[in-house]
């Protein structure tokens, strides 16, 4: 028999003593199911980058549509999550939740039996809405089911859960492509499915309604101007090397800096805007946003073309290549906790510096190796990618930190939201212009003659062992240069 203060889950529960919408007993439930729609993004986002060589096969996509599979997502998730945020707020975290969550799974399902790259382009700019609501809805609702003195455990075992599902994500998922073919990228998206629906279950059956607590503006305007600013520059730049495409590129990222200059016009006007643009007039804060889109350029331009070397010039399988990650997510969960500590004792500033030079290290240290021709894996990347993962370790913690403690109590939460969003946009622009740098060196290399294949894209059979030989030293140079621009 329920006691006197729980509610079913079907119920709208009123706010408790301790501040949380949800008992004791169903606060399990909620823990679970933000590990699982957590896990969606996460495992998601890095098994594609492995998967991409064997997906572009499969489609016959190009470069630039690789790189717009990618940043699809990625261009709608980075304008659009602090919108999701404020739709929890206004909706109710459950009800935001469970809608972003069941966006994100129809989307997936739709990218997995997608025809051609262009429809499964547009699906993963859905399957982004459908994120930009479901991440920050997954720690939100963590924080308002627990009370205060146990959300830090809480929090704890869903960072844990996340970190494995993102290490693990990539063995598994390069163990499944190498096992069963380039087919079997579509069951990357498939798996979302059963993960979300066992989430959208335990939400609506097993957790209460959660009242709204603000009627806070989505601010969809700035928003939609965030979308077509963004969108421009990224097509911009990855247009600039794209075959037919070159002379929308200027043109484009004018664009994109002309709207980008309107939205700041906007977000000013606006009365609840979607940024506190008077957040950026505290240095500490605008220095450590800015280090964070430089240090989230550099590193999703890495991860996003590296497998892509190491599976079509390398020549190395995928279930080698999902071990790339492995190292990256290790260090980063074992190591935050007590770096973090470290960081509350002597301030932010010497582990960020100490762990950004580690991680610029590891980038010279693979543009060296791929500059060199050096195709070892186990003795040479992986290495690399551990030293990648000590210096990321050392930053992540202290850099959030850096963020909280520069902007007053009441604007953590908006100020938190800002930096998610400046990461995810550092990871779109590098995607969309490192290709092109890639691309342009590889052309400039090969000569573009009649069979050789592109950049980052396996060789058909048969293909004549000089071209072969030609395609492998035009990739690695061509890697080599946007793992040195990283690196700067």
């Amino acid at each position: 028999m329920s006691s006197a203060n729980e509610t079913t889950a079907d119920s709208h529960s009123p706010v408790r003593a301790n501040g949380t919408f949800c008992p004791q007993t169903q606060r399990k439930f909620v823990l679970v199911a933000a590990i699982l729609a957590s896990a969606l993004g996460f495992i998601d986002g890095s098994i594609l980058a492995i998967a991409m060589p064997a997906l572009r096969v499969d489609l016959g996509a190009s470069l630039a549509q690789a790189q717009w599979i990618s940043n699809a997502y990625a261009l709608t998730l980075s304008a659009l999550i602090l919108a999701g945020g404020a739709a929890g707020d206004r909706f109710g975290l459950r009800r935001a939740f469970v809608a972003g969550i069941a966006l994100f799974i129809a989307a997936s399902l739709a990218c997995a039996v997608a025809p051609d790259p262009a429809i499964l382009i547009a699906f993963r700019a859905i399957q982004g809405i459908g994120a930009a609501i479901m991440v920050p809805g997954s720690l939100a609702i963590i924080a308002k089911a627990y009370p205060k003195k146990e959300r830090g455990r809480a929090i704890g075992i869903w960072a844990a859960a996340s970190a494995l599902t993102t290490a693990l994500g990539p063995v598994l998922g390069g163990f499944v492509l190498t096992t069963f073919g380039n087919g079997v990228w579509r069951a990357i998206f498939a798996i979302n499915l059963p993960l979300g629906l066992i989430s959208i279950y335990l939400l609506l059956a097993k957790v209460p309604a959660d009242q709204p607590t603000e009627k806070r503006s989505l601010d969809l305007g700035g928003a939609a101007l965030a979308t077509l600013a963004f969108g421009s520059l990224a097509y911009g730049l990855t247009a600039m090397n794209a075959e037919g495409g070159g002379m929308m590129a200027g043109p484009a990222i004018v664009a994109g800096v002309v709207l980008l200059f309107i939205f700041i016009l906007y977000e000013r006007w606006r009365r609840e805007p979607m940024i506190d643009l008077g957040l950026f007039r505290i240095g500490a804060f605008a220095g450590a946003n800015l280090a964070t889109f430089f240090l989230y350029f550099a590193l999703s331009a890495n991860l996003f073309y590296l497998p892509m070397v190491l599976i079509a010039g390398w020549g190395l399988s995928s279930a080698e290549v999902g071990f790339i990650f492995l190292p990256l997510s290790a260090s980063i969960a074992l190591l935050s906790g007590p770096v973090g500590q470290w960081s509350d004792k002597i301030g932010p500033r010497l582990p960020i510096a100490a762990g950004s030079l580690i991680v610029a290290i590891a980038f010279a240290g693979l543009a060296l190796l791929s500059h060199a021709g050096i195709h070892r894996f186990w003795t040479g990347a992986f290495p690399l990618m551990a030293l990648m993962g000590l210096g990321m370790a050392l930053v992540v913690s202290p850099l959030s930190t850096a963020v909280m403690t520069s902007v007053e109590d009441k604007d953590t939460g908006a100020a938190s939201g800002i930096n998610n969003a400046v990461s995810r946009v550092g990871g779109l622009i590098a995607v969309a212009a490192m290709g092109s740098l890639a691309a342009f060196i590889y052309a400039r290399l090969t000569g573009n003659p009649a069979g050789i294949p592109g950049f980052g894209e396996p060789p058909a059979a048969g293909l004549a062992a000089n071209l072969d030989a030609l395609r492998i030293t035009a990739s690695d140079s061509a890697f080599a240069a946007v793992a040195a621009v990283t690196t700067l």
